[in-house]
C-alpha cells in the first residue's frame, strides 16, 4: 500500500474507476496518515463527486471515521450538509452515542440544523451520559462530582444550545433536571426570561433557520436503497433515456413492507401487499454489495389455487450499482404472459414457472430460498459465476423491502 502511494506521488497514475469506493476511502485515510495530502485531497474529491451513492449507503460508518482526522474538511462538510437536513441519520442511529465530540459540536453549531432545540438538548444529554458510565439512573441521585464530570465533558457543546429559544415547558421538563451542568448565571437568566421582565446578561443565540424541505423520494428512508437508486428506478419505470436527477424524481416511494420489521415470510407479504399495484421490491444480498429488485405495476393477487401468472408488458427486474458493483443492470420482460408469478408458496416472484422464476423472493418460510435465473426476462441480474449447473443462482438476503410508488402531486 505504501509503495502504491509512492508511485502516485512520484509520477504514477491511479485509475480510480478500477477500484471500489471502499478501497478508495481506505486509501484516502492512509494517504492522510502518511502526510500525502495532495493524493488524499484528490481521493476525497473523487469520493464526493463520483461515489456519493456509496457514501450514502455507508453514511454512519463514514461519519464516524472522517472526524478522526481534521484534514477531511470536504467530506465533513458534505456529510454535515446532509445531517442538518436529516438529523435522524446520526441522532437516531445506534452509533450516535459513540460519535466523537468534534463531530457532535460540528452538527449542533450549525444554524440550519433542522430540528427542535429541545431535541438537540436531549440528544447531547443522551450522548454525555453514555460517555460517563456508572451514573445512577435518576439524575436526582447524582452527586456534585457527577454533574461536574458531565459539565466538563460537554464544555464545547453547551455554548451552542439555543436555550432562550426553548419553551417554558421544555425548560421545566428537560433542562431543569440537569441545570447543574450549566453556568449559574446562564441558569439564573433562563429563569428571569420566563418569570420576569428583568434584563439578562447571557448571550441570546438566534433561533435556527428551519427550512421548508423538499418531499423525500423514499419515506421513511430505506435500509436498502438511497435517493439515487430510487431515481434510477423511476427513470426505468418511465423508460427515460437519461436518468432523472434526484431533485426531479416524479415518484414518491412509500414503504409497505420491511423484512426485519414485518418478517421474511410469504404470509407477511400477502397480508401487506395483496392486490396492491405499482410495487417496487428491493433486497440486499447477504455477504455482497448486491442490491437486487423488480418493478411490478399490476401487483400480485393471492391465489386460491397453487399458482397462476399475470400478463404484464412493463415489469422489469434489476441489479443496482453499489460498492463493488460498478454498473446497474436492467432486465425488461421478454415474455409478458408469464411476467408476474402469483403462488401460495412464494412471496413476490417475477416470471418463469413453478420451479424457475426469474427473481423469487421467499420460497416457503421454512426453506427461505431466494433465487435468480433467466426465463421470462431479457437477462439474469447476477454474475454468471453465481449460477449452478441448472442455471439457477441461489442467495440469502440481509434485508428486503416493498415500496408502493405514486406520482408526486
Amino acid at each position: 500500500m505504501f509503495n502504491f502511494i509512492q508511485r502516485y506521488i512520484y509520477g504514477g497514475v491511479v485509475l480510480f474507476e478500477n477500484h471500489n469506493a471502499s478501497f478508495i476511502f481506505e486509501l484516502m485515510l492512509i494517504a492522510y496518515e502518511f502526510l500525502f495530502d495532495e493524493l488524499a485531497k484528490h481521493l476525497e474529491t473523487h469520493l464526493i463527486e463520483t461515489e456519493a451513492h456509496w457514501l450514502h449507503l455507508h453514511f454512519t460508518q463514514i461519519y464516524q471515521k472522517i472526524f478522526q482526522n481534521n484534514k477531511l474538511q470536504e467530506l465533513q462538510k458534505w456529510c454535515n450538509d446532509i445531517v442538518v437536513k436529516h438529523p435522524e441519520k446520526i441522532f437516531d442511529s445506534h452509533e450516535f452515542i459513540t460519535i466523537q465530540e468534534n463531530a457532535l459540536v460540528s452538527i449542533i453549531s450549525r444554524d440550519d440544523l433542522q430540528t427542535d432545540e429541545v431535541k438537540i438538548w436531549n440528544y447531547i444529554i443522551e450522548w454525555v451520559i453514555a460517555q460517563n458510565l456508572g451514573l445512577p439512573t435518576d439524575p436526582e441521585d447524582w452527586s456534585n462530582e457527577n454533574f461536574l464530570a458531565l459539565k466538563t465533558t460537554l464544555q464545547n457543546c453547551l455554548p451552542h444550545i439555543r436555550y432562550f429559544q426553548m419553551s417554558g415547558d421544555d425548560i421545566f421538563n428537560y433542562v431543569l433536571p440537569y441545570h447543574q451542568i450549566l453556568e449559574k448565571n446562564l441558569w439564573k437568566d433562563m429563569i428571569k426570561m420566563f418569570m420576569t421582565d428583568q434584563p439578562i446578561s447571557s448571550k441570546i443565540l438566534p433561533p435556527r433557520i428551519i427550512l421548508k424541505l423538499p418531499t423525500r423520494n423514499v419515506d421513511p428512508p430505506s435500509k436498502v436503497i438511497n435517493e439515487a437508486h430510487a431515481t434510477e428506478i423511476a427513470s426505468w419505470i418511465d423508460k427515460k433515456e437519461n436518468t432523472y436527477s434526484v431533485t426531479n424524481n416524479p415518484y414518491k416511494f412509500k414503504l409497505i413492507l420491511r423484512g426485519t420489521r414485518d418478517g421474511f415470510t410469504k404470509d407477511s407479504f400477502w397480508k401487506l401487499c395483496d392486490k396492491r399495484t405499482h410495487l417496487v421490491v428491493v433486497m440486499k444480498v447477504k455477504g455482497t454489495d448486491e442490491i437486487l429488485g423488480g418493478y411490478n405495476p399490476i401487483g400480485w393477487d393471492k391465489p386460491i389455487i397453487d399458482i397462476f401468472f399475470k400478463e404484464c408488458k412493463d415489469s422489469f427486474i434489476f441489479s443496482l450499482k453499489n460498492g463493488t458493483i460498478q454498473n446497474s443492470t436492467l432486465s425488461r420482460v421478454e415474455d409478458p404472459e408469464t411476467a408476474i408469478c402469483c403462488s401460495s408458496h412464494y412471496g413476490p416472484a417475477f416470471g418463469g414457472g413453478m420451479f424457475d422464476p426469474d427473481l423469487l423472493v421467499i420460497y416457503d418460510d421454512h426453506i427461505q430460498k431466494w433465487w435468480n435465473c433467466q426465463t421470462s426476462y431479457e437477462q439474469t441480474i447476477r454474475n454468471e459465476s453465481t449460477f449452478d449447473c441448472f442455471s439457477v443462482s441461489f442467495f440469502s438476503v440481509e434485508e428486503y423491502e416493498v415500496f408502493q410508488i405514486t406520482k408526486k402531486s
